[in-house]
């Protein structure tokens, strides 16, 4: 039989009473929602302390934040080019400095992304938990290391090229464990908004580590790593001592394929099961065979490829671009650039309630990338106007690039890995979501790797990079968006018609693929 975490079990020897499902379900989310931003938190400080290990063109020095301005210019109204140029950190600040820190993303999202294969299977096997928490406290060491380079005065371009590969393969356990959670606990059922508020975590933890590494960066950017690794690392343990990945740990009864979840169900009587353990986890080859699986993960490749090289560069960016004839300071631009995580939320909660509104998941992300085009071309062309366009203008792209980003990697991946198909095989969530997410951390280890080298000769090559990369995501999605959209048809000719089961086998990711064999 599973047990209850410690953290749990003390909490009901000091109430004395059992919690009810839901008080279970809040926690659940709460828990994992902290622990994904905890993970995100850790990715920033890279991004932000990219411009002091490579000052590529003159920065002034900032002010002291948050006492001093957050979103302008740092000397009073001078631009930039009166600064002095900084010194760089070697290995980073030579004529390939640019190249080098692709380099190390590239090297963290290779990891990153073939770790999740890994962590996919083995998540279906091992102690969710348990294995979760490993991840955060692991993943913490080595982004702190990282930072530890700057205190030891390290300049071997291999010790941070390291760090940052077993921080990728570390984090790497996150995302398919926190999807598998909260798709233990909660069924279809509007899954589509509960889990665009959730992966909100996504925005929250960039926002938040850009905040954390920036506040902390006039003290030496070592500290820009280690306060960031010492959060997630916190956050493993609380994952540890209070976390319930199955509601049979906690006494309820499973949830398969994502039926008893609903509130009514849970409240009619709450059949208990025998013990989850008897389910069998499926291989990656079977995994990929469910419908949807393939068209979801090669759309992923290239919207993650937008969304990362925006995570990983967007500071860099906005330091090196004059808005409103001004350069922004290195702390300014981390600031500003987690307003684009604040359209992502917009984002990630809208796509997710309009495709549970449609039933049409594929449509509803093909649409959103196919509005990103316009969104980045205008960002880059009418960004430089001034503070207050570059921001409204940042904030719609960051809806339309991050919307079907979070759609795919959370009620996707949560509809695929309760499939119909796999009958007695339910515990392919962690599975399915890191063959998806696994395959969109390849594009998101590419873009920001090209970047590096294409910002050399102009950020007008980059931003072409990036629409042409929105364009193939809502490509990948066309056969199933036809298939979608020929069901609203004829649900709007036959209403009496709900989510028809025999169009299971058109291969559409809908609820009416998703649908429990009845």
């Amino acid at each position: 039989m599973r047990s209850a975490p410690p953290g749990i079990n003390l909490l009901r020897s000091i109430g004395g009473k059992e919690w009810s499902r839901n008080a279970h379900r809040g926690l659940v989310l709460a828990l994992t929602f902290v622990a994904y931003a905890c993970y995100h938190a850790s990715r920033k400080p890279t991004s932000i302390v990219k411009s002091v290990l490579d000052p590529e063109s003159p920065s002034s020095k900032p002010p002291r934040w948050p006492l001093g301005p957050v979103f302008t210019e740092s000397d009073g109204g001078r631009t930039a080019l009166a600064s002095p140029p900084s010194q760089g950190w070697p290995p980073f600040n030579g004529t390939d400095g640019t190249a080098k820190l692709g380099e190390i993303d590239v090297a963290f999202l290779a990891c990153y992304s073939l770790g999740m294969y890994a962590a996919g299977h083995l998540g279906d096997r091992l102690n969710l938990r348990q294995f979760l928490a490993a991840g955060m406290i692991g993943s913490g060491a080595f982004v702190a290391l990282f930072g530890v380079g700057y205190f030891l005065n390290i300049h071997a371009f291999g010790f941070y090229l390291t760090m940052q590969m077993l921080a990728g393969l570390l984090q790497a356990t996150g995302w398919p464990s926190v999807v598998a959670v909260v798709g233990n606990w909660f069924g279809e059922r509007k899954r589509g908004l509960i889990m665009g508020i959730w992966n909100a975590h996504t925005s929250v933890g960039n926002i938040c580590g850009s905040l954390l590494a920036a506040s902390v960066l006039q003290r030496g950017w070592g500290w820009s790593f280690i306060l960031p690794g010492a959060l997630i690392g916190s956050g493993g343990i609380l994952v540890y001592f209070f976390l319930a990945a199955y509601p049979e740990d906690v006494g309820f009864g499973s949830s398969r394929y994502g039926k008893v979840n609903d509130v009514q169900d849970e409240e009619a009587g709450q059949e208990m099961e025998s013990t989850d353990d008897t389910r069998n986890a499926i291989g990656i080859a079977k995994a990929i065979l469910i419908p949807g699986v393939i068209p979801f993960a090669l759309c992923l490749f290239f919207s993650k490829l937008v969304a990362y090289t925006f995570l990983y560069w967007l500071p860099f960016y906005l330091s090196h671009t004059a808005i409103g004839g001004e350069y922004l300071s290195v702390k300014s631009a981390g600031n500003l650039s987690t307003l684009f995580d604040v359209g992502g939320i917009i984002g990630g909660i809208l796509a997710g309630f309009i495709s549970d509104q449609l039933n049409a998941r594929a449509t509803t992300a093909a649409t959103f990338m196919y509005l990103a085009i316009p969104s980045l071309y205008a960002y880059h062309t009418y960004g430089g106007i001034s503070r207050s366009v570059n921001i409204m203008l940042m904030m719609i792209t960051g809806l339309f690039v991050n919307g079907p980003y979070a759609l795919i990697t959370t009620a996707v991946s949560a509809d695929l890995g309760t499939h119909s198909s796999l009958k007695g095989d339910s515990r392919a969530l962690a599975t399915v979501t890191a063959i998806i997410d696994g395959t969109g951390s390849v594009g998101a280890a590419l873009g920001p790797l090209v970047t590096g080298f294409l910002s050399r000769h102009g950020w007008s090559l980059v931003f072409k990079m990036l629409m042409f990369g929105a364009l193939i995501a809502g490509a990948f999605l066309f056969v199933l968006v036809r298939v979608e959209i020929a069901q609203i048809i004829q649900q709007h000719k036959n209403p009496s018609t709900d989510h028809p089961s025999q169009q299971e086998a058109e291969g559409s990711v809908s609820s009416p693929l998703l649908m429990e064999d009845s």
